[in-house]
C-alpha cells in the first residue's frame, strides 16, 4: 500500500513539475514573441525601437503598445540617452491597430480585451505626445491609423518617396483616433476634414507640405540619415534638426495633388453638416465636371453614413481640445462603437473589408438621413459611473512641459 502511495505522489509530481515545465516554456515563448515584434536597437547615446510585424504590416497590438511605453519610460528616465527614434520594418512604418484582433475579441464576446487594447495604445501615444527628449519617427512605408497616432504627436516625422498616409476607420464603421481628431483638426483649413471623411491617401511629399511630416527623403538616402543620427551625441532637437535637414531633399506637390485643390477642398469641407458638403461636392462637380469632386463624393458613398457624422464632429471638436482630451473623448467614442450599442458597422466594416473582403457592407443606418442626432449625440456622452474612463498622467506630466 505505501508503494502504491509512494508510486501515486511520484506520478502526481511529475505531472505537476511537466505542467510548470510546459507553462514556462509557453511563458518563454510569449515572452520572445513579445520581445521580437518590438526589436532594440542601442546607438551610442540614441536608441531605435523598431516595429517588427512585416507580415501583418506591423499592425499594432497590445503586446507592442505595452512593450513600447515600457521601453520608452526607461529612455525618458537613463541621462546617458539622449534621444529616440521609431522605425518600422519591411513594406510599412504601421498600418495601424490591429482590428483583426479586435474583431474577434469582439465576435467572443471578450470586450475588456479591445478596451485594454485602446487604453494601452492611447496611453503610449500620450507619451509621445508629451515625452521629454527629442523623437525621431521614420515613416517609410504605409503608415495609417494608429501607426500615424504613434508617430504624428511627436518632435520629428521623416517621409519617405515610399510613404502613404492614410486615416481609413471611415471606411470599417470607425472614427479617426489615436489622436488624429487632435493633429488633423489643426492642419490648414479643411484639409483634415477631407482626410477623416474620405480616407484618401496622402504621399511623403503631401504630408510635409500640410504639416504631417517635417521632413523628407528619398528611400535611398535613409540609410545615410539613420547612420549620421546614430552618431549624434546630443539631446538637442536643433542638432537632429539640422541633421534631417542637411541630409534630406526638399520637394513640392505635384500638379495633380489635392493641395493644389485647397481653395475647392475648403469651400466644401468647411460646411457646418456632411450633408451639406455632400451637397457643395455635387454642385461643384455639376458645374466643373471635375475628376476630384466626382472620385470624392464616391468615397463619402462607400463610407459608414454615422461614422461620417460622428468623424466629423470629432475633428470640429478636436480643433478646441488639447491632446490628452482628445484622447479621452476618442476612448469614451470607441467603447460607443465596439459595444454595438448604437451600431455595429465596426465589425461589418472590418468583416467586409479586411475577413471576407466582399467589400459591400450593409452599414446601420444605411443613409445620412437615418442617421439621428441621438445617435451621434451618444457617442460624446460621458461614460457612466460603471465604466471607467481613461487615465492619463496630465499633472504629472504637463508639469514638465
Amino acid at each position: 500500500m505505501t508503494t502504491m502511495m509512494q508510486w501515486c505522489r511520484r506520478s502526481l509530481l511529475m505531472q505537476r513539475n511537466s505542467r510548470r515545465l510546459t507553462t514556462t516554456l509557453s511563458n518563454s515563448v510569449d515572452h520572445h514573441l513579445l520581445q521580437d515584434n518590438v526589436l532594440v536597437e542601442g546607438n551610442g547615446y540614441s536608441r531605435l525601437a523598431l516595429l517588427n510585424r512585416p507580415s501583418s504590416l506591423n499592425a499594432i497590438n497590445t503586446n507592442m503598445a505595452a512593450r513600447l511605453h515600457k521601453l520608452y519610460r526607461s529612455w525618458e528616465d537613463n541621462p546617458d540617452i539622449g534621444f529616440v527614434m521609431l522605425k518600422g520594418t519591411g513594406r510599412a512604418f504601421a498600418a495601424g491597430g490591429d482590428i483583426v484582433s479586435l474583431y474577434r475579441f469582439i465576435k467572443q464576446g471578450n470586450l475588456e480585451a479591445c478596451k485594454q487594447f485602446f487604453r494601452t495604445a492611447y496611453s503610449f501615444i500620450y507619451l509621445i505626445g508629451t515625452y521629454l527628449k527629442p523623437h525621431v519617427a521614420l515613416l517609410n512605408g504605409i503608415t495609417m491609423g494608429g501607426g500615424a497616432g504613434i508617430s504624428i504627436p511627436g518632435t520629428f516625422r521623416l517621409a519617405t518617396d515610399k510613404t502613404v498616409f492614410a486615416t481609413p476607420e471611415v471606411l470599417i464603421g470607425f472614427h479617426p483616433d489615436a489622436a488624429a481628431s487632435f493633429y488633423l483638426s489643426r492642419l490648414p483649413g479643411h484639409i483634415g476634414e477631407y482626410l477623416a471623411l474620405t480616407g484618401e491617401k496622402l504621399n511623403g511629399v503631401e504630408m510635409v507640405a500640410c504639416g504631417l511630416a517635417t521632413h523628407y527623403s528619398l528611400l535611398a538616402r535613409l540609410p545615410l540619415i539613420e547612420e549620421q543620427l546614430g552618431k549624434l551625441v546630443t539631446d538637442d532637437p536643433s542638432v537632429i534638426e539640422t541633421t534631417l535637414e542637411q541630409y534630406g531633399d526638399l520637394v513640392h506637390p505635384g500638379s495633380s495633388s489635392v493641395l493644389q485643390r485647397l481653395e475647392i477642398l475648403d469651400k466644401c469641407f468647411g460646411h457646418d453638416t456632411v450633408e451639406e458638403i455632400v451637397d457643395a461636392l455635387e454642385v461643384a462637380a455639376g458645374q466643373t465636371k471635375d475628376a476630384w469632386c466626382i472620385s470624392t463624393l464616391n468615397r463619402l458613398k462607400e463610407a459608414s453614413p454615422l461614422s461620417l457624422k460622428v468623424s466629423l464632429r470629432s475633428i470640429r471638436e478636436g480643433r478646441f481640445q488639447t491632446l490628452d482630451q482628445c484622447l479621452l473623448r476618442e476612448y469614451r467614442m470607441t467603447l460607443q462603437a465596439i459595444s454595438k450599442q448604437i451600431s455595429g458597422d465596426f465589425c461589418e466594416g472590418v468583416r467586409a473589408r479586411v475577413v471576407d473582403k466582399d467589400m459591400a457592407p450593409k452599414w446601420d443606418p444605411p443613409t445620412l438621413e437615418k442617421v439621428s442626432q441621438d445617435m451621434v449625440d451618444q457617442y460624446f456622452l460621458p461614460l457612466t459611473e460603471f465604466e471607467p474612463d481613461l487615465e492619463l498622467p496630465t499633472k504629472s506630466r504637463e508639469a514638465f512641459l
